[in-house]
């Protein structure tokens, strides 16, 4: 019954759902190309059995990627079906296709309806369902396995909040947890409340994210950026968030430090323009990646106004601040900056990546402190002491390197599932 009254709200919301698809597509056009595919009609062109895999947007499709590439050498005989959300997850998956052009497939996952997923699952077939983090659509899952697909969810992660937000809904959330073949928890605590609000067959497989590799092009990319600027110190402020950057810029205004080059990314690309005349009311002397001209030594704020680059950025930097931790707005990922060799600083809102953010404290790859006054004191202090600031560049390789394996895991996961699938 719960999921009958999610499914009627759902179908009486679709006016406001397309509404907001109009009102984004003014921003990004991309947002209203293949949005028959949102109401489950597509079709891969592809002749072999398929694996599906679902990613929400840019951060869970890279954590995919080498997934993804270790299930096309697996499995031969396979194809992937690569699923999204936002425009800008599909972009970071065209990237992946483009080096595997007959076997990779992409399409958007249609709204969480009965009609939409039922349609497409019909039409693509897939042997086994994977997705990714905490991917819980109730129709999805049902119409699943009404078809007998094996479906699970992989690389799960479940903040202390949104646990307390999904208990509110656990008539309509609990049976869809309990319905699927599997659960890869990231870490324990993930596992412990997604078994609370109603998972099983639940196991700890570790972080996917770890064992993404940054791209050689990019990591030379950076360095060729480095040589470039010279011994100029250079602060990233990786995948900020709305509201963080005037607090950002306010806090190194007011401590001077002006030899610190500020490199600014914000996490959506809808907002570098909004970020753009944030920084030029200030009258800040700035450029912008776009411009593809690098920074002076007049240029005070360089906009990372580009896409798949953040690997280079991190290798550029000499320490970066993690946007997201500064507002409650749950955190951004903090492990590709590890895999770059890049000491981080945080804020006081990392509860979306809780584990990771501790055990890089622990490991002394990142520092923690209340607000962005405070790191702005921090990053010039380790400015400073190359030798405290070269120490926690060697803790980073030693976190990232640590932690790696979730991948094997997973592909051993997904041959359990596709056995079970031929059982079928």
């Amino acid at each position: 019954m719960a999921r009958l009254f999610y499914s009627l709200l759902f179908y009486l919301a679709m006016p406001l759902v397309w509404s907001r698809l109009l009102w984004r597509g003014r921003r990004q056009p991309e947002y209203l190309r293949q949005v028959r595919e949102r109401h489950g009609f597509c079709r891969p062109s592809s002749t072999r059995p398929l694996i599906w895999l679902h990613a929400v947007s840019v951060g869970e499709t890279r954590a995919a990627e080498p997934l993804i590439e270790a299930l096309l050498r697996d499995y031969p005989a396979h194809d992937l079906l690569l699923t999204h959300m936002t425009p800008t997850g599909r972009a970071t998956g065209r990237e992946i296709r483009a080096r595997h052009p007959d076997r990779l497939w992409q399409a958007y996952l249609p709204y969480d309806l009965p009609d939409a997923c039922g349609r497409f699952l019909d039409r693509c077939q897939p042997q086994v369902g994977l997705l990714m983090e905490t991917e819980i659509w109730p129709n999805l899952i049902a119409a699943a396995r009404r078809r007998r697909v094996p479906l699970a969810l992989i690389n799960g992660r479940l903040s202390a909040r949104s646990q307390r937000g999904y208990t509110r809904l656990s008539s309509l959330i609990a049976p869809a947890l309990a319905s699927l073949s599997a659960v890869a928890a990231q870490t324990e605590a993930d596992a412990a409340r997604l078994q609370a609000i109603g998972a099983r067959r639940v196991a700890v497989l570790g972080n996917l994210k770890f064992d993404v590799v940054p791209a050689p092009e990019k990591l030379a990319l950076g360095a060729e950026w480095r040589r470039a600027l010279g011994s100029r110190p250079v602060c990233l402020f990786a995948s900020s968030r709305e509201g963080e950057e005037a607090l950002f810029l306010d806090a190194f205004a007011a401590i001077g430090a002006r030899d610190v080059l500020l490199l600014m990314v914000p996490r959506h690309p809808q907002r570098f323009g909004e970020v753009a005349e944030l920084v030029a009311g200030r009258r800040l002397v700035y450029r912008r990646r776009s411009d593809d001209t690098l920074p002076d030594a007049g240029t005070r704020v360089w906009l990372g106004d580009s896409m798949g680059e953040l690997a280079a950025y991190y290798a550029l930097a000499d320490i970066a601040l993690i946007g997201g931790t500064w507002l409650p707005f749950g955190g951004q990922n903090l492990i590709e900056a590890a895999a770059c060799g890049c000491p981080v600083v945080l804020g006081p809102h990392s509860f979306n990546f809780a584990q990771a953010s501790e055990d890089a404290i622990a490991g002394g790859a990142a520092r923690r402190v209340p607000d962005l006054a405070a790191a702005a004191g921090l990053v010039t202090e380790l400015l400073h002491d190359r030798r405290q600031l070269q120490t926690m560049r060697d803790a980073a390789d030693d976190f990232s390197r640590a932690h790696g394996g979730a991948t094997a895991r997973t592909v051993a996961l997904v041959r359990a599932l596709l056995a079970e699938s031929a059982r079928r």
